[in-house]
């Protein structure tokens, strides 16, 4: 049995280790709002001294746009990735699992879409999620409203829409998201398509296996919050890049009356459009939301641009084919058409009233 003084003195030391790690965090933090305040005027120097643009060219805009956009998103994810990092800590796949299952519909579909704005989830895990929430007894459509919400209304998405942003657009997308999560998942839910399982799923029995949770100090979360940045910035950079160049060219080179005629609120046309135009597309949140920035610069209204970037995150062709391996079409395809209608939905609201 371990001595009493033993455990003072490891008490001691979890106490001085979490005094030593917050001043290093505020210290951190700090420096890190004295280097983003800055960054307009690097950009500025950079495109016009370093490379002596002319002010007012479409070259010049352009390289501006990306010389800020790069190191300001990047900066907004590592700061929300290791944020959310140490959150996520405290919410494991297993936890989830247990806390959804037994909930009625309704009330189910609502926390599951909660709880897929902090849960780890990308597309390679949808399968193994999917399967491990069937088979623990959580309801077809609060296992759907959890899929949907985790890759559409995640912490990426939220935290860069209101750095780059504001708070009002990060709100409206994460309530409309969230909308359209508990309302698919609700409707698939009613129309008892359990059947549309592919059958191996239901053999499978990996949710019985429990294992015995790890016991995690605060200096363990901040590495669990570092292994997070450098697994999701490493996958999901050139995206960033990708999508920042996009926004840049849209930025500096496309007129801003092209955009309000393609994607006003005028052209009734222009919601449905930028669903199919999104589909086929692969990116990210942190990928997209460059271009969506641009675009709303431009003139393009808030309501299409919404509904093309949730059709980008939430019906991308990719995830479709890797759902495939545990829904038969006729479940792939209701999903597809529930969402759609639901952003379809959300794109015209919004066109109307703002």
């Amino acid at each position: 049995m371990e001595s009493k003084s033993n455990i003072v003195n490891k008490k001691t030391r979890v106490r001085f280790n979490f005094i030593t790690t917050f001043f290093l965090g505020a210290v951190a933090i700090y420096l890190w709002w004295i280097i983003y305040q800055r960054l307009p005027a690097f950009a500025s120097w950079t495109t016009y001294f370093l490379l002596a643009l002319k002010e007012g060219s479409h070259l010049g805009a352009s390289l501006e746009f990306f010389f800020y956009d790069t190191p300001k998103v990047m900066m907004l994810l590592f700061l929300v990735v290791f944020g959310v990092g140490i959150l996520r800590s405290f919410f494991t796949p297993e936890k989830t699992r247990a806390f959804l299952s037994g909930k009625s519909e309704l009330a189910g579909n609502v926390l599951a879409a909660l709880l897929g704005i902090i849960t780890p989830f990308c597309s390679c895990s949808a399968v193994p999620l999917f399967i491990g929430f069937v088979t623990a007894g959580v309801p077809l459509g609060v296992t759907f409203s959890f899929l949907i919400a985790a890759p559409m209304v995640n912490e990426i998405a939220l935290g860069l829409l209101y750095g780059l942003l504001g708070w009002k657009i990060a709100a409206i997308y994460a309530g409309t998201g969230l909308f359209i999560a508990v309302f698919a998942g609700w409707v698939i839910g009613r129309l008892k398509l359990e059947g549309q399982i592919e059958d191996w799923v239901g053999k499978t029995h990996g949710a019985a296996i429990e294992m015995e949770e790890e016991k995690l100090y605060f200096s363990d979360r901040i590495i669990y919050g570092w292994e997070a940045v450098k697994e999701i910035i490493g996958r999901v950079w050139i995206y960033v890049i990708l999508g920042i160049a996009v926004g840049a060219g849209i930025h500096g080179f496309v007129p801003e009356g092209v955009m309000a005629s393609i994607m006003g609120k005028d052209s009734w046309w222009s919601v449905p459009l930028s669903i199919v135009i999104g589909v086929p597309m692969y990116s990210n949140a942190a990928g997209i939301i460059p271009v969506v920035e641009a675009l709303l610069g431009k003139g393009a209204a808030l309501g299409t641009v919404l509904a093309f970037m949730m059709s980008v995150i939430a019906l991308s062709l990719p995830e479709m084919v890797i759902l495939r391996k545990v829904l038969k079409p006729k479940l792939i395809a209701v999903f597809i058409t529930v969402v759609a209608s639901g952003i379809l939905l959300v794109g015209y609201l919004f066109n109307i009233i703002i």
